[in-house]
């Protein structure tokens, strides 16, 4: 194809992002309810054009910023989605993000009301997604499954504080596996190195729980370590 032909067939480049959260013992992502066509009224992922002057990661930290108001947030780049009909408007090719924000940075009341224009939806119970944001979301959920076997990123959907048992909740619930064995976990964390205890306990209503915290010299991502199986 010529590069004149190339201009007139046209296209536009998106970034769509899929951003977690724990909450609520519940895995959640971060919708947007659409107010025109197509798919009016339908629930889709935050996503925006790519400025003539950013570059892809930049647009994907500003989509965060705009939608949540959290900059610094834990950002991978994951697929790029390009069928030639995923848009009815025109051809839009979408790179599409994930992203880790702990609720504790987010406004108390995000989680209140699931009906604005801005809500978290629990990734095991989402509604019907506009364009081919669903096909997205899961392929985010898998490779969010597939990262936590081996890396340490789990962390980032944590409190900057938090106890042993609440960090295993939340690689149960990411994994949708409710039967980690408690002994094999600790152990598998303990050799890994990465969190160091601190002079604070959490109230559980029984027994005092001991605080932990991720190690400042801990290596959030490494090849070599595997968590499980």
């Amino acid at each position: 194809m010529s590069f004149p032909e190339a201009m007139e067939t046209g296209f536009q480049v998106a970034v769509d992002m899929v951003i977690f959260t724990l909450v609520d013992r519940d895995l959640k992502a971060c919708l947007m309810r659409r107010e025109h066509e197509p798919f009016a009224a339908c629930w889709s992922l935050p996503g925006s054009f790519v400025r003539l002057d950013e570059s892809l990661d930049d647009a994907a930290q500003r989509q965060i910023e705009e939608t949540l108001h959290v900059g610094d947030a834990y950002l991978q780049q994951l697929y790029t989605f390009g069928d030639p009909s995923r848009d009815p408007r025109r051809r839009v090719i979408s790179v599409t993000y994930f992203a880790l924000v702990s609720k504790d940075r987010l406004p108390a009341d995000s989680f209140a009301d699931t009906s604005g224009a801005t809500a978290w939806h629990s990734v095991y119970a989402l509604p019907t997604l506009a364009f081919d944001h669903e096909d997205i979301l899961n392929y985010a959920l898998t490779r969010l499954r597939y990262k936590i076997e081996y890396s340490a990123v789990a962390f980032e959907l944590l409190p900057d504080e938090f106890t042993l048992r609440e960090l295993q909740d939340a690689y149960m619930i990411i994994l949708n596996d409710h039967k980690l064995d408690k002994a094999n976990f600790r152990k598998k964390i303990r050799e890994a190195n990465i969190v160091e205890p601190v002079s604070r306990y959490r109230e559980t209503g029984g027994r005092p729980a001991k605080l932990f915290r991720f190690r400042d010299d801990a290596q959030l991502e490494t090849k070599a370590r595997r968590f499980f199986p």
